[in-house]
């Protein structure tokens, strides 16, 4: 993480306010972008809330400054991942790699053995990203209503 990064911490539910604005502004470069829309542009408190409630988010800031999130939750065999969020003026400086580790050794401290995301396919720089990182695609998705797959499920297993 970059210089004035503070560690990862669990968010709260008071915290809710702030994660709404991270996920609402790192999401609004892809308005009008991606089809189907992202559904992060519909987020509200009260479904944020009931994420918080059902799993877990990690939250950075930088120089006291809320800069990034994460929401995540664990299913029977893996935990997974959403809405990792980085406001566009602190990218580059390794905050979604610390809460994509975050969320990492959190599956490894419940004792579950690998990670899961969604990727949409219109976004293949991301997609890279996380191969990079050592995940692979396990499957496509297709949205309801469309008739080609419009995101990949990628996994990470973890040592």
């Amino acid at each position: 993480m970059g210089a004035g990064a503070t560690p990862l911490r669990e968010a709260t539910a008071a915290d809710l306010p702030t994660l709404l604005a991270l996920v609402h502004g790192a999401f609004e470069e892809y308005r009008g972008r991606l089809d189907p829309p992202s559904g992060a542009h519909a987020e509200t408190l009260e479904t944020l809330g009931r994420a918080l409630r059902t799993g877990a988010a990690l939250l950075v800031s930088v120089d006291g400054q809320p800069a990034g999130c994460v929401f995540y939750h664990r299913e029977p065999d893996h935990v997974y991942f959403g809405r990792l969020s980085v406001l566009a003026a602190y990218r580059g400086h390794g905050l979604g790699g610390a809460l994509t580790d975050g969320v990492e050794r959190r599956a490894l401290a419940m004792g579950v053995p690998r990670v899961e995301l969604g990727v949409r396919i219109a976004l293949p720089a991301l997609r890279a990203y996380y191969e990079r990182r050592g995940y692979r695609v396990i499957r496509h998705e297709t949205h309801a209503g469309y008739a080609a797959p419009t995101s990949v499920v990628m996994q990470k297993e973890l040592r």
